[in-house]
Formats: C-alpha cells, sequence, structure tokens
C-alpha cells in the first residue's frame, strides 16, 4: 500500500526504469525467440558431391554458381599489393568496403590510389562502418569527394538508429570492374601491413576472385551502398555480362562457389546454416581459423558430434596477443568440452591472428568476414564464400597446416589443471556470449 502513495509520474518511470533493465538483461544473456531451440539435417550429404552443393545453395537462399577463380593471400606483403594493383587497373568502377579503416600508411597508400582514380574519371564508391570507420581521416575522405569520389556511412551514430547502432557492417567486399573483388580478414590499417614476423604485424588472409565469382562478390557491396545513400547500382560496368565475368586468370579456374551475404534482420540467419551445413557433412576433415570463437550451442554440438565421429577437427584460435581479451576468455569456457570430444585446439603464437577460414576433406573452402561467434551470424552484416574446388582447398589446408607450425595445442590433461581465476574469469565473460 505505501507503494500507491507515491505519485503516479514516479511509479511511471520507476516501471519504465524496470523494464529497460529488465530488456537489457534479456538481450545481453538470453536468446529468447532469436533461434529455434535445436538446428539438425534431414540428410547430411558428402562435402563436394551435388546433393551438397544444391543443397547448402538452397538453404542459404544463395544461387550455386561454376567458373571464376581464387588466388589465396597471405598477410601485408600479398594482400596490399594486389588490391593496389586491381585499382591501378581500374576501368569503369572501385566499389570498396571494409569494416575498421585507421590513419597510417596504408590508409594514405589507399585513399592516394582511389583520389587519383577518382580524378581520371574511375566511379569510387566508398561505404565506411559509423563505427569502424569512425578514425577515417576526414582529410582523405575529402580529398577523394573533390575529386569525383562518393563516400557514404553505415549507420552512424543518430536518433532513430540509436537501437540498431550495434549492429554493425562488417563485410569485406571490395570490387574493381566488377571483375576482380576481395574479401577476408584485412581492412585499412597498418597492423595488417608486413607478414607476421612480430606483434606489431597480424597475421590474416584474403581472398582475391576474379570472373563471375567477383561479379557475385558484387551484391554484397551494391546491397547496402543502395540502402545507405539511396543509389541503385546497375549496369555491365556493376555487373558484367557472362561472357565477360566468365573470364578467368589471376588464379585456379574454380568449379563451383555460393556467395552468402548475411544481414541482422533477416531472421533466418543464413550464415549459422551454412557452417552448421557445412561441419555436419564432413567426412574426414574439419580445420578452423577464427579470431573470435563464441560458437552458439549447435554449433559447438555439431564440431563435437563431428569429432566423435572419427572427423579430424582442428580449430586455431589467438593466443593472449588478442585484441579482445574478454572474448578470448569466453572461448575458453568452451575448451574443455571439444577437448573431451577429441577437438583438437591451438593458439597461434607470437602476434594476432585474424584470419578467417574454414576448409573441409580438403576440398570445400570458405573465407570472407565472418568469424566462428554468435555476432557475425546474427548481428553483423556479414559476406563469406564457399568454394568446391579441390585445388583451393588444398591450397587452403596447406596454409592452416604451416600455421599450425606457429602454434601451441591446448592438451586436455593441463587445461584441466588451469587456475581457479582463470574459470571465474571465462564464467563470467562467456555470460556476454550473446553479444560477441
Amino acid at each position: 500500500m505505501q507503494l500507491l502513495e507515491y505519485p503516479w509520474w514516479i511509479l511511471l518511470f520507476a516501471g519504465l526504469g524496470v523494464a529497460t533493465a529488465a530488456t537489457v538483461i534479456v538481450s545481453l544473456f538470453f536468446s529468447l525467440g532469436r533461434r529455434p531451440q535445436r538446428i539438425w539435417v534431414n540428410e547430411a550429404p558428402e562435402v563436394g558431391s551435388s546433393d551438397f552443393l544444391a543443397g547448402i545453395s538452397g538453404s542459404v537462399n544463395a544461387p550455386l554458381l561454376k567458373g571464376g577463380s581464387a588466388r589465396l593471400l597471405n598477410n601485408g606483403v600479398e594482400i596490399f599489393p594486389a588490391m593496389l594493383e586491381a585499382f591501378e587497373k581500374a576501368e569503369r568502377t572501385i566499389h570498396f568496403m571494409a569494416y575498421i579503416w585507421e590513419p597510417g600508411t596504408v590508409s594514405d597508400r589507399v585513399f592516394e590510389v582511389l583520389t587519383r582514380r577518382a580524378a581520371e574519371g574511375v566511379e569510387v564508391r566508398l561505404l565506411l562502418d559509423g563505427m569502424g570507420g569512425i578514425r577515417a581521416p576526414h582529410e582523405g575522405i575529402e580529398r577523394l569527394k573533390e575529386a569525383g569520389g562518393q563516400v557514404q556511412w553505415f549507420r552512424k551514430f543518430r536518433l532513430g538508429k540509436v537501437t540498431r547502432f550495434h549492429k554493425r557492417n562488417h563485410r569485406r567486399a571490395i570490387v574493381v570492374d566488377g571483375k576482380v573483388g576481395f574479401t577476408g580478414g584485412a581492412a585499412v590499417g597498418d597492423k595488417w601491413l608486413g607478414d607476421a614476423r612480430d606483434e606489431e604485424q597480424w597475421r590474416d588472409m584474403m581472398v582475391e576472385l576474379h570472373g563471375c565469382a567477383a561479379s557475385n562478390l558484387q551484391s554484397a557491396f551494391t546491397q547496402l551502398w543502395g540502402s545507405s545513400c539511396g543509389e541503385i547500382l546497375l549496369g555491365p560496368h556493376v555487373y558484367p555480362p557472362d561472357e565477360e565475368a566468365a573470364e578467368e586468370e589471376g588464379g585456379e579456374v574454380l568449379s563451383r562457389h555460393v556467395s552468402v551475404i548475411s544481414s541482422p534482420s533477416d531472421e533466418s540467419h543464413p550464415l549459422r546454416k551454412f557452417f552448421f551445413v557445412t561441419f555436419r557433412c564432413a567426412r574426414e576433415r574439419i580445420y578452423v581459423t577464427s579470431p573470435y570463437f563464441v560458437p552458439d550451442d549447435d554449433t559447438r554440438q555439431v564440431i563435437a558430434e563431428r569429432a566423435r565421429a572419427g572427423v579430424d577437427v582442428r580449430i586455431l584460435l589467438p593466443d593472449s596477443h588478442t585484441d579482445a581479451k574478454p572474448i578470448r576468455m569466453a572461448s575458453h569456457s568452451y575448451y574443455q568440452d571439444l577437448l573431451d570430444a577429441g577437438v583438437r585446439i591451438y593458439e597461434y603464437q607470437g602476434t594476432m591472428i585474424h584470419a578467417k577460414s574454414l576448409v573441409v576433406d580438403g576440398k570445400w573452402a570458405v573465407m570472407g568476414s565472418a568469424n566462428m561467434d554468435i555476432r557475425s551470424k546474427e548481428l553483423n552484416q556479414e559476406n563469406v564464400i564457399g568454394i568446391m574446388d579441390e585445388e583451393f582447398g588444398e591450397q587452403v589446408e596447406r596454409t592452416f597446416l604451416a600455421d599450425l607450425e606457429r602454434a601451441r595445442e591446448i592438451r586436455a590433461d593441463e587445461w584441466r589443471r588451469r587456475g581457479i581465476l582463470s574459470r571465474i574469469a571465462e564464467r563470467f565473460w562467456v555470460l556476454f556470449a550473446e553479444q560477441y
């Protein structure tokens, strides 16, 4: 009764405060209504089979295409020369989208080339994320605009969009003339320079795509460009005709590929299905590299199930050089169950590993912007490409095994002896798994 003695407006604001706190708690710690209680497949065709390719294409509503070519690029010593060379050869369009843009040598060089090409008549479009690109140099942006380039922002912080601000554009889609494309883990920042020789040089990978594989990547850019500024991009200089897009150069001709784009507004969560089907259909090997490993329950269970079934499952993650220590602590909470199931876990030594790759049975390789976490599958704008090609798959697999030479394997018996403080930290940080 004493509560009713307060003025109505005080009770109203108190109620709003309680409701707000409850909403925050539910959003941070629970997945109510965001996904089904369990995910499974009615059949598990072998990776690389026609049934697998048709099934994974249909399940994520992405076309299965043939042709194009791919080339794996390791670290900044290969990534930036290839990218800048493509910009120099551009004839009509350069479309650039990456999450992080930081000032420094890489930024200066990219702005210099983009600005010069814009002044020479190439249509340059740059889409920056409102949070990841917040440090992009204002002077470089203005010079690019003055030269004729277009710069747009994805969800800058403003009233009316506050509730969506945490849903970021994490995609990597860099496409030249619709014929050459780049996607993977790298962005614009000096930490991506070099060859991962010390802790100042991150370990990362990109894939350079040619032909229809690059044209297919274009949609990851044009979709968000249109929703950010209103310009819907069409025409042969954006989507080249089939005969032009089919030109093969710069790598091995691909047999099949599926390009997947994911948006948090889409409740179908295509990336969750894409990765789940990939894992479930593995017969021999699953090799995963991810800088941030906070998978949902279904993903962890299917990985463990495959390991118990005799599949060689190996996961490569960062060591203490990570740029996100809370996420690393959260991922540690999953180690014991995975190790007990037979999964082999490694931590890369010497520098941050930011590469995002998955290769299954040596022939189905997945690369792109997505991390192996809930945020990438449900909250971020992401894009990945799955490539069914034995030569490219073997290349990705060889690269993974070479990275293991700089990694330390986590042993189950040693892991059980870790300290109580580490266990407490793991339990705390995993509470926020729904937001990582």
